[in-house]
């Protein structure tokens, strides 16, 4: 018998979904002063911006930086 993983939404996913909501890649990189390669690589996880872009991104979306990056929060206490 296999066992499959549950199936789950990327970490990142609502900051995915509000970045397709506001424009293309390119237009939001160009917002946030970074490059459309960095911004895709922030979206699937496979960076973590510093502490000043991690603000940006959360002033840029206005929503709390745990809602956009919940993998950086994961088990802490608020």
């Amino acid at each position: 018998m296999t066992v499959k993983a549950k199936s789950k939404a990327p970490p990142r996913s609502e900051l995915r979904r509000l970045r397709e909501e506001r424009g293309p890649r390119e237009r939001i990189a160009d917002d946030l002063e970074i490059s459309k390669v960095y911004l895709r690589m922030i979206e699937t996880g496979q960076l973590t911006p510093g502490r000043d872009l991690l603000i940006r991104f959360g002033v840029y979306f206005d929503r709390p930086l745990d809602e956009l990056f919940p993998d950086l929060f994961e088990g802490q206490v608020s």
